[in-house]
């Protein structure tokens, strides 16, 4: 691969050289179409986790261990001199990839911000201090006679936040308040006459504010030019994979079951009480009672219960003897056996289907008379609230839930149900009902051998 143009100026004897790309303009260089989805994939991967992170309100140093370490595992390189190049392909692939809706660039603009900040701090000041020369930014550094001056003030605000003066390298900057919102809201910084005082540790603020409007303005110019230019260009080659990576599921797909081989018809009912979730749960459920379910449920049941175990055989069996009840056995075998069969890869192409993640659960659209879809984002309060009642789900985790929920945490809403109804943490977080299935079923198989030994 050809090596990358650097964006920064030649370094002298002296300089220092962040580690940290701003990401000003695209290289100009070729990358191979594996390299393209492969470094793409790696970043997402890096971005979902620190979105998980932030949901589940990890503090600020936190965040910073869990970027650090997620950085070094997926976006490490054999070739050190390729590091780089990887870091910043990945980043303009994936801005590719994010720019398409407000919904995908509002994700993405906030997840690279917060990887961004982490990254910043992790620099050296030196480092710092370069990569705000680069942005341009226009603050000089408080002189030492007026430093004096307002010494007193300074020291008083990093007392109120648990900090001495010299933890900032004894470096301020003058900046305008409206400039650094956040500091001025947590009563950090010093203020007078319009101009906030900002420690060298907190310039991350400025430059992180400065971050997030160039990227935002890039995201709106990259989609001008996807729209008008390059998804039709690359219409056979870059736009199917650049339209499929951000609903990508990056987990296990499920397509075997693992730990627990097989599922009996016996004891499908027990199992799906103790261990579906909600989702699978739900439509269990109205299918045992309506005796018929849509395409849509048909197919996010039928391969759920494939991936946890249930036989071809079986599967048919379960399906026919309750179709059966509504519609009679020789219907079912005309209209429904044979997708069934398709889904097991015994018809059409023979192709082996996995089952659904959360991520294309959520993203479904289930319309009157449907039941698949994720109930966290499908269900209106009442009836998710009372589904996960009958689930276990006791008042006090339940309003948690529900405050996921609210805020459109729809998997770390079910990761919170698993918690409730397992009564144990669950650090993983659920991806993916079969996850979830296989977790419970680990959990509880645990917990039976504490209590026999």
């Amino acid at each position: 691969m050809e090596g990358l143009r650097s964006h920064r100026k030649p370094a002298e004897a002296d300089d220092v050289v962040p580690t940290l790309p701003l990401y000003l303009s695209a290289p100009a260089l070729q990358v191979r179409l594996e390299d393209f989805e492969l470094y793409a994939v790696d970043r997402l991967r890096v971005l979902k986790e620190i979105s998980d992170g932030l949901s589940r309100g990890k503090k600020s140093d936190e965040m910073e261990n869990l970027v650090r370490e997620l950085w070094k595992l997926h976006m490490s390189h054999p070739h050190a001199s390729e590091v780089v190049n990887k870091d910043i392909i990945s980043h303009f692939v994936l801005r590719l990839v994010y720019c398409r809706t407000e919904e995908l660039r509002k994700w993405f603009l906030s997840m690279e911000t917060s990887l961004f900040r982490y990254r910043f701090r992790s620099e050296t000041h030196e480092a710092q201090r370069a990569l705000m020369a680069e942005f341009h930014l226009p603050y000089k550094t408080v002189t030492s006679a007026e430093y004096e001056n307002v010494k007193d003030k300074l020291s008083q605000v990093a007392r109120s936040t648990g900090q001495s003066l010299s933890s900032g390298d004894g470096i301020f900057y003058k900046v305008p308040f409206e400039e650094v919102p956040e500091l001025v809201a947590g009563r950090r910084v010093y203020i007078q006459k319009g101009q906030a005082y900002v420690a060298m540790n907190q310039v991350v603020s400025l430059v992180v504010t400065q971050f997030r409007f160039l990227l935002s303005k890039a995201l709106v110019l990259t989609n001008r030019k996807w729209t008008t230019m390059i998804r039709e260009q690359e219409k056979d080659r870059l736009t199917p994979l650049v339209e499929s990576l951000s609903s990508s599921y990056l987990g296990p797909d499920y397509s075997q079951p693992r730990e627990f081989t097989e599922i009996s018809l016996k004891d499908i009912d027990q199992v799906a009480k103790s261990s579906f979730p909600l989702c699978m749960r739900h439509l269990f459920e109205k299918l045992r009672e309506d005796h018929h379910l849509k395409h849509g449920g048909r197919m996010q049941l039928g391969l759920f219960l494939k991936g946890v175990g249930l036989k071809l055989d079986d599967a048919l069996a379960f399906w026919k003897a309750e179709f059966s009840r509504k519609f009679g056995a020789e219907r079912f075998d005309k209209e429904y056996a044979y997708s069934i069969r398709h889904n097991y890869g015994k018809e059409g192409k023979r192709t082996d289907y996995t089952p659904y993640s959360c991520q294309k659960i959520i993203s479904s659209m289930p319309g009157v008379g449907d039941h698949h879809g994720c109930p966290y984002r499908h269900f209106s309060e009442e009836n998710l609230r009372a589904a996960l009642g009958r689930m276990g789900v006791g008042s006090r985790a339940l309003e948690d839930v529900m405050e996921k929920v609210r805020n459109k945490h729809y998997q770390l809403a079910c990761t919170l149900t698993f918690e409730a109804v397992h009564g144990t943490s669950y650090v993983a977080g659920i991806n993916h009902p079969n996850q979830y299935f296989s977790d419970s079923k680990k959990t509880l198989e645990s917990r039976n051998n504490a209590n026999t030994a």
